[in-house]
This record gives C-alpha cells, sequence and structure tokens, in this order.
C-alpha cells in the first residue's frame, strides 16, 4: 500500500511541501532570520539583502520571519481542529446509520440545514458572536464544518452497512456501540483519513479568510491571512508583501491536496473506495 502510494509523484510531491511547512513550523526560531515581531519603523519596505531574504514590511519586520512563524499557525491550528472535526464526524455519522431510520433522518436533516449554509458565512457568524481569539477560532470551523463530515462518514457508513459482515454481526447480538467501534469505525478509517487530509487545506483556507477579513487573531499576528490584510495598504507600490503570504497558502494547500488524492488513487485501485 505504501509503496503504491509514493510510486505516485505527486504523493512524493505533496508530501515533501507538507514536510517543508511542518519543519518551518517546528524549528521557527532557528531557521527564521529575525524575530517576526521586531519593528523598526526606519527599515520600513527595505529591499531584499543578507539580513532579510525578502525585504521589510510596512512597520520594518522581516518579511521571511514571518512567513515562517506563520507556518506555525497554519499547521498548529488546522491540525487539532481536523482531528476533533474528524472524531465529530466519526462518532455522528456511524452513529445515524446505525441508530434506527427515524434517528438518521433527524441527524440527516440537521446536517442539511447546517450545509445549506457556506461553510464561511456560518464560521464569521460564530467570530462575530464570540471574538476573536484562537480558541474562537476553532469553535467557528467545528460547527461550521462538522456536518459535512458527519455527511461524508454517514455515506462510508452506509455503504460498509450493506455487507456480510455487518449482517453476521447483528445477528450474533451485538450492540450498537459495539457495532460503531469494533465493525464500522475500523474499516471506514482510510476513507476518512483521506477526507481528513482534503479537509486541512480547507481549514487553513478558512482561517487564513478569517485573519485576511480582521476576524481572526489579534493585530500584527505573524499569520498568513493576517499578513495579507496587513499588505493591502501597501498594495500598488510593493504587491509583493501580498504575494509571498498567498504563495505560502497555496503551496501548503497544494501539498495536502496532492497527498490526499495519492491516497484517494490508491485506496481506489485496492477496492478500499
Amino acid at each position: 500500500m505504501t509503496k503504491k502510494i509514493f510510486s505516485k509523484p505527486q504523493a512524493v510531491i505533496g508530501l515533501i511541501l507538507i514536510m517543508i511547512v511542518i519543519i518551518c513550523a517546528i524549528f521557527a526560531p532557528v531557521i527564521a532570520p529575525n524575530s517576526p515581531d521586531q519593528i523598526d519603523p526606519s527599515l520600513k519596505y527595505l529591499k531584499a539583502d543578507g539580513d532579510y531574504p525578502l525585504g521589510t514590511d510596512q512597520l520594518g519586520r522581516c518579511e521571511l520571519s514571518r512567513l515562517i512563524y506563520g507556518a506555525r499557525y497554519a499547521i498548529g491550528m488546522s491540525i487539532p481542529m481536523l482531528l476533533i472535526l474528524g472524531i465529530l464526524g466519526l462518532i455522528i455519522g456511524t452513529f445515524s446509520v446505525c441508530a434506527g431510520e427515524k434517528m438518521d433522518r433527524i441527524i440527516t436533516f440537521i446536517c442539511d440545514v447546517f450545509i445549506s449554509f457556506p461553510s464561511l458565512i456560518t464560521a464569521i457568524a460564530v467570530i462575530s458572536v464570540l471574538g476573536n481569539g484562537i480558541q474562537n477560532i476553532a469553535v467557528a470551523v467545528v460547527i461550521s464544518m462538522w456536518a459535512w463530515f458527519a455527511r461524508t462518514v454517514r455515506s462510508y457508513a452506509a455503504t460498509e452497512m450493506g455487507k456480510e459482515y455487518i449482517t453476521a454481526a447483528r445477528i450474533s447480538g451485538c450492540s450498537t456501540v459495539s457495532l460503531i467501534f469494533r465493525h464500522l469505525i475500523p474499516n471506514i478509517l482510510p476513507q476518512c483519513i483521506v477526507y481528513m487530509s482534503t479537509g486541512v487545506a480547507s481549514a487553513i483556507i478558512m482561517i487564513s479568510s478569517f485573519s485576511f477579513l480582521g476576524l481572526g487573531l489579534p493585530q500584527g499576528t505573524a499569520e498568513w491571512g493576517a499578513m495579507m490584510n496587513e499588505a493591502r495598504t501597501g498594495l500598488y507600490g510593493h504587491p509583493e508583501m501580498l504575494v509571498y503570504p498567498g504563495i505560502c497558502i497555496f503551496v501548503t494547500t497544494a501539498g495536502f491536496n496532492l497527498f490526499g488524492e495519492a491516497l484517494r488513487d490508491a485506496l481506489t485501485s485496492e477496492g478500499g473506495i
């Protein structure tokens, strides 16, 4: 299975991009040439040189250092959120299928209500009520995206429910809880991991969107969306300040999407989906 995944160039490229971002996030204090928050107006919009490889922003802060530290927010916030969403999706989606037709209809209806609203709009509404902050952003993302995960898991679980081993487990007197955790979840987990890997990209884009709209982290935080928001003031004179964080977002999301697609192709070829 692993050999088949890494025989695909998109998997190798995706994993390399992901590892670069993760390494930057973990070793940011070592890699960054300067402090990301050190303000010096006299160094405003310096051109790239040995001390500032990508120049400085409108407040004289090192652009490269801020981009490197921005990886911490992208990875450090999106992956925990996806783990929470994955757990909720697995529990709600499998329970919906196993709890009976009436309960399945209720849960499906609730999911449809949440899905009918764009995720970003729902998240912005939650942030507007709760206020800025990392915890509030996490709550907003989970509330706006849980229904998508639950519906996807339900579709995987519904397919498994028609298989003979599920029928045999029910005939043997297997309880609903046991059916979910001993039979359904282990068999649909690979498909869910694929879905979660591509979901990381969506979470990163959503987090950056909050910051770009001024609804995310505190002002001045070295986060890619916030950097794009601040760069708008010098868009015409220094467009590169807007381009750099945009490239970081693109590279990171592309890495997770490429690797997720490679996983999906490998599972499909093995008959897993």
